[in-house]
């Protein structure tokens, strides 16, 4: 017990359980593809990462749907980028556990595409992918045969603090048409947009294989959904103070993502006043504290953290820092 108590008074940082209080705070890594990666290849005509695609669908659903907290995709890249994360360990729990610990989320979603692409026998692969004398893609090219797109992809929720795998959920979609290819009517290579694959974009999300990999997100995130009510919520209390103070009103922080603080939060920064004793025992009783403004948080390492402050005081060294 004493060990435990040293750690959360390092941290400056209490954890406790609250179901029903706040939402599950989760993250979500790109999927991994290696086992499709030689159809991303023939149907787009060069390597696409579909992976992170898959999981940009996912994150908008998620976060559409309200059921959980999503931490910003930028915040995410940031940190794995810093960690060296490489694409091998997309699906595995214990690294992506490691980086969710450090964005201080409570779960962070992996998974893997396991089908992506066609699903009929009646066309080959013709034409080179992209380019050739037509500027189609090769895979249905201009047949008039019914093209068939299938996707199907696996997450599960890990839990960062113990690596437990909390929920785990299978989404499957299927869409054909006759007439087309896989990537839109006649197979235009619309579907590529100026910097590679956005599958937000409306001409993709309208082809076959678009349709598909919608459905089977769509599955998926209900799935997830339907586990939120069961899963581990914790009400973060941050007390930290400010560190450095810059003329131009930027504040750095003496507690990151490992004590909860995320980007885009917003505390209050309050300055320390008298001390109101006990007559009778002269202990403290309380600290009277002046509200001076908020600092919104603009950038998250794992000990520290930057902001934007606002408000009517001038903030200073030495400054509380704690939730609203």
């Amino acid at each position: 017990m004493k060990r435990i108590s040293l750690v959360v008074a390092a941290l400056l940082v209490t954890v406790a359980v609250s179901p029903g209080q706040q939402k599950t705070r989760v993250a979500v890594m790109n999927f991994d593809y290696a086992t499709v990666q030689s159809s991303v290849s023939a149907i787009f005509g060069t390597n696409q990462d579909i992976g992170k695609g898959i999981a940009d669908l996912l994150v908008d659903k998620l976060v559409n749907d309200g059921a959980y907290s999503v931490i910003e995709r930028k915040a995410l890249d940031k940190i794995i980028a810093e960690q060296n994360f490489s694409n091998s360990d997309r699906a595995d729990p214990l690294s992506a556990a490691k980086i969710g610990k450090i964005l201080g989320v409570d779960a962070i979603v992996i998974g893997s595409i396991t089908q992506f692409g066609r699903d009929d026998k009646k066309t080959t692969v013709g034409g080179g992918g992209l380019g050739g004398l037509t500027g189609r893609f090769g895979l249905g090219g201009v047949s008039r045969n019914e093209a068939k797109a299938v996707v199907a992809i696996t997450a599960r929720m890990v839990n960062t603090t113990t690596g437990e795998i909390l929920a785990s959920a299978t989404g499957r979609g299927e869409s054909n048409r006759s007439g087309t290819s896989l990537i839109g009517a006649g197979g235009s290579n619309t579907a590529l947009g100026a910097g590679g694959l956005d599958m937000r974009a409306s001409n993709f999300a309208n082809s076959i294989l678009g349709e598909a990999v919608h459905q089977a997100v769509n599955t998926t995130a209900q799935q997830l959904d339907a586990r939120a009510g069961s899963m581990p919520t914790h009400v973060v209390t941050v007390d930290g103070l400010v560190a450095d103070a810059a003329p131009d009103g930027t504040l750095i922080l003496n507690v990151g993502s490992q004590s909860g603080v995320k980007v885009g939060d917003r505390l209050a920064v309050k300055r320390l006043g008298r001390k109101i004793m006990d007559p009778a025992t002269g202990k403290v009783l309380r600290q009277v504290e002046e509200a001076i403004g908020q600092v919104t948080i603009t950038e998250v390492e794992a000990s520290s953290s930057t902001g934007k402050f606002s408000g009517t005081g001038t903030p200073k060294v030495g400054d509380a820092v704690k939730n609203q």
